[in-house]
Formats: structure tokens, sequence, C-alpha cells
């Protein structure tokens, strides 16, 4: 089992639903004003969370067209990493605004930070926690920097082999961070739904032992929702005001009526896959009396042996347990017995079986 992270005085665990970030990454457009629509968007959807991406394109690549500084294939097919991330990233002065919104509107506000200024800037915005993107997960350097701040860490694992899980962690761990939350993520953009690869949720919070969650890029809520159903206590996806408006992370982001859905269906998943212990539940509760039982199913004199042609197991359920059926089968009834009487012990002559 895993042990509860606490982030912005919420409580985040097995006990307790599903916490949801709305992503803003790259979908303002360029647009302070898109942003802050956007971080309304993700409190008018139910959200919980909104996180930022804090970087600039110098900080986290190089402006060079070498090899291996241009994408080739996939949505940013031909762009070179610095044109890419000039275009995504959220200038660092909208942060403060952006946070004192998102907080107005009752959401927790925090970022993933690329480099050291970026996590001295979000120390001043009095981030609740910090979160290290998959293709960060490798620079222990930086996992250190934010573990130090005390605040609880969320680590998406896309890409990483188990040991550079277990690495990433142990650098954590090593700089002080005691709340942890790893996300499975399949970083495709986007992630084909038959990629999810959801067994590897509960197998991370055995290997573990900390709250796990997804950070997801498929279409639509089904993912989330099965990762729910699967232990994922913390589900991240983008948001954007409408695919259509374009941008680097359009495609596999969720508009404000889709991502009003996903918050519904996980927080159902989370109600359905509850552990209620084994008391039955309140709506079957009254079905019970509707179970088999023992009854009467033809006239029975008094004295009369009880056989399976006079005694059988029917709906509902007012009489003696089916599993007494062997018990009762040559017995006599200890008084007439009207066809349709649900069969108690008082009815039946407690001594011998007939014609023994």
């Amino acid at each position: 089992m895993s042990h509860d992270v606490t982030i912005a005085g919420r409580r985040i665990g097995d006990a307790h639903p599903p916490w949801v970030i709305a992503e803003l990454s790259a979908n303002h457009l360029g647009s302070f004003e898109r942003a802050c629509a956007i971080v309304d968007a993700a409190a008018d959807a139910g959200c919980d969370a909104v996180k930022l991406q804090t970087y600039t394109a110098d900080s986290i690549t190089l402006d060079h067209d070498g090899p291996g500084f241009r994408i080739e294939g996939g949505l940013w097919d031909g762009r070179s990493l610095h044109e890419l991330y000039a275009e995504a990233a959220t200038p660092w002065a909208w942060h403060a605004a952006l946070f004192a919104r998102a907080r107005a509107r009752g959401l927790a506000a925090f970022s993933s930070p690329f480099d050291a200024a970026a996590v001295d800037l979000l120390a001043s915005l009095d981030a609740p926690a910090y979160k290290i993107a998959s293709f960060e997960l490798v620079d222990h350097d930086l996992v250190a920097r934010c573990a130090a701040t005390g605040r609880p860490l969320v680590l998406s694992t896309g890409m990483s082999a188990p040991e550079e899980v277990d690495e990433a962690l142990a650098a954590a761990r090593a700089a002080g961070a005691r709340e942890i939350v790893l996300l499975h993520c399949v970083s495709g953009y986007p992630t084909p739904v038959e990629e999810a690869n959801l067994a590897a949720i509960p197998a991370l919070a055995r290997r573990h032992g900390v709250v796990v969650g997804l950070s997801d890029h498929s279409p639509g809520w089904l993912v989330p929702a099965l990762a729910v159903a699967l232990g994922a206590r913390v589900i991240e996806k983008h948001l954007t005001l409408a695919r259509a408006d374009g941008g680097p992370d359009a495609a596999f982001s969720l508009e404000p009526a889709e991502f009003a859905e996903l918050c519904r269906q996980v927080r159902t998943a989370w109600e359905a896959a509850r552990d209620r212990g084994p008391a039955r539940s309140p709506s079957e509760r009254g079905n019970r009396v509707f179970r088999r039982s023992l009854y009467a199913v033809a006239d029975i004199a008094a004295g009369e042996p009880l056989t399976r042609a006079n005694v059988r197991s029917i709906r509902p359920g007012f009489g003696l347990p089916p599993r007494e059926l062997p018990a009762v089968l040559g017995r006599r009834a200890r008084v007439a017995i009207r066809r349709g009487t649900p069969l108690a012990w008082a009815l039946v002559d407690a001594g011998t079986e007939a014609g023994r």
C-alpha cells in the first residue's frame, strides 16, 4: 500500500478521489489571455490543479541545426528543437499571474521546471509541488534540486527503464524527498490506446510503494478511467480551448467539455473500484429476500414426509436456506403445511427421518 501525499492541502492516495491535473503546456499559443482562459476552463471542468512548464528555449536546448537537433517524424517533423520550444514556452513573466488566477479559482498551481533557475522562480511563487517531465527523469541534478525544496515531487516515467526509475527515486530521496508520486507515461504524441500499457500502473505501485498515476496523451477519457481502476490516483492531461486552433500540443489535448467528462469518468471509476469490504452494497440489500429458499410447493398433510415432490428451492428467500434441503428431505411435517409456505424448522418434525 502506498503512502498518501499532500499537495496544496489535498490528500492524494487510495482513500481519496483521483487528483486531476490540467496541463497548460503550449496551448496558450503565445496569448496570456488564452492562458488565463485555459485556467478558468480547468476550474470549470472540475480539475484539482493546473500545471505549467517553466523553461526557455535556451535553457532546454541549443539553437543549433546540427545532427540530432532537428526532429524527424511525428507531429513536429522537420522543426528544430529550439524553434519548437521557443514557440511552446510559457513566458516566465506570466507565472505569478497564472498561479494567482488558479488559486483564486480553487486550483493548485505548480509547474515542471527544466533548470535550476526555473526551480528558484517556482520556489519564489510558493509552488506546492514540482513535476519532473519524462524527458528530464534522467537529469539527477534537476531531480535533486527539486527534491531539496522539501515539496512533493511528481515524476513522469515515459521512456524509462525500471532501473532508471530506481535511480531517479534514489536521487530524489537522497536529496530529501519524502512525498513522491510516480506517473506512468507513454511518451507518444499522441499515444494509441492499444499502447497505453496500463499494467505498468500496479507494477509501479508494487515495486516502489508510492502513490502512482498517469500522464496521458491518448485520445479521450477511456485510458485515464481504466488507469484509475488499476490504482492511478493522479491523472494529468493536456487542456486546450479548441483543437482546431492548432499549436504544438493540440492533437493530444482535450477541449473543455471533454475534460469535464474526463473528470466525471475518472471519479466514477474510482468509486466503482473502491474496496468497500465484505458488507453488501446498499443498492442490493433489499434484493436478498428474492434469493432462493425452501418452500412447500404442494399441500403437505401433518405427518406426511417431506420429499422433492413437495419441497423445492425457489424464489423468494423467506424460507430455510437451500443448503438445508438434504437435512429436510425424509422428515415429516409437524403440522399441515399449505402450498406456498416458506419452510421453517418449527414446521418440521425434529425426530428421525420417515421410514427409519
